[in-house]
């Protein structure tokens, strides 16, 4: 029995290490207000680029002219739901509205004061007192008149896009410009086509009862009209845009201008493009007959 209570006893298991707690530090960084955060930066850099927009556009409205701004205008017109009704575009003849243009309100007498003291006398564009200015009701009749003309005559109306009347510093301009379909001219030559003879016959109608001496100015593209084979002076766009300048006013003679209406005549060749991005568009060939303003001449004894 002795031997039995002596006998050594099997290992038994240790008791179980308890878990580790759980430490849950918490960091938090105080002070700053929040200007460490990047949505500042976000916000000021949409203002900066908004005013940079807006600078640069008064920028562009005071450096271009009055037919480039028309231009932009027109490039920027709606086509699919309101095309040149009551506001902003070119489309046709009768030019395009900018913001020197009159308004063109449905209510313009009770929107519009017309008193010294609403409008300055000096400003342009816009109503001024009595009435619009005289340059614009003359344009505007001019304008009116080649239309309706040209609406008459079926073989014109297609051309209604290509004859241009606006207003210059210098007067009224009427531009007859080709296109890729159209050409005053036969190719190369100083010879009028049958349609720009009929369309000369109605711009000599329009000016005729409007006081002004008339500058006739010849355009052509850049492309080269062609070499000398003769050996002698050569032909270029210089003597190209003169001789078509002299034929159109010959042509407005033969359709009852008066000898002594004409200013000068004038060919500047690719010197002053329609479509600077391009010189060799066909839009750069055209005619521009200026009105004058305020220039007149006496009757001469042989004219």
């Amino acid at each position: 029995m002795a031997s039995a209570a002596l006998k050594p006893m099997p290992d038994e298991p240790a008791p179980a290490a308890p878990p580790a707690p759980i430490i849950v530090r918490k960091v938090i960084i105080a002070g700053g207000d929040g200007h460490h955060g990047g949505a500042w930066k976000v916000a000021y850099a949409d203002f900066v680029t908004a005013m940079m927009a807006f600078f640069l556009l008064l920028w562009l409205l005071g450096s271009t002219t009055e037919e480039q701004r028309k231009g932009l205008a027109d490039y920027f017109t709606p086509t699919l739901v309101k095309l040149r009704e009551q506001s902003a575009g070119s489309d046709g003849m009768l030019g395009g509205s900018s913001l020197v243009d009159a308004d063109n309100y449905p209510h313009a007498a009770g929107q519009t004061g017309t008193q010294a003291i609403t409008i300055p006398r000096d400003t342009q564009g816009g109503p001024t007192e009595g009435g619009a200015p005289d340059a614009e009701r003359r344009r505007a009749a001019i304008a009116k008149q080649i239309a309706e003309a040209m609406a008459e005559r079926a073989r014109l109306q297609r051309l209604v896009r290509q004859v241009r009347v606006v207003d210059t510093p210098e007067g009224i301009r009427i531009d007859l410009v080709d296109d890729a379909d159209f050409s005053m001219f036969h190719l190369s030559s100083t010879v009028l086509t049958e349609d720009a003879r009929e369309l000369l016959g109605i711009i000599a109608d329009a000016v005729a009862a409007q006081s002004g001496q008339l500058v006739v100015r010849g355009h052509t593209d850049a492309l080269p009209w062609r070499a000398d084979t003769s050996g002698g002076v050569a032909a270029n766009n210089w003597s190209l845009s003169t001789g078509r300048a002299e034929a159109t006013r010959q042509e407005l003679l033969r359709s009852g201008l008066p000898e002594r209406r004409f200013d000068r005549i004038e060919g500047v060749a690719d010197r002053e493009l329609l479509i600077r991005d391009n010189p060799a568009d066909p839009r750069n060939r055209r005619m521009s007959i200026l009105l004058l303003e305020g220039r007149t001449r006496s009757a001469a004894p042989n004219s």
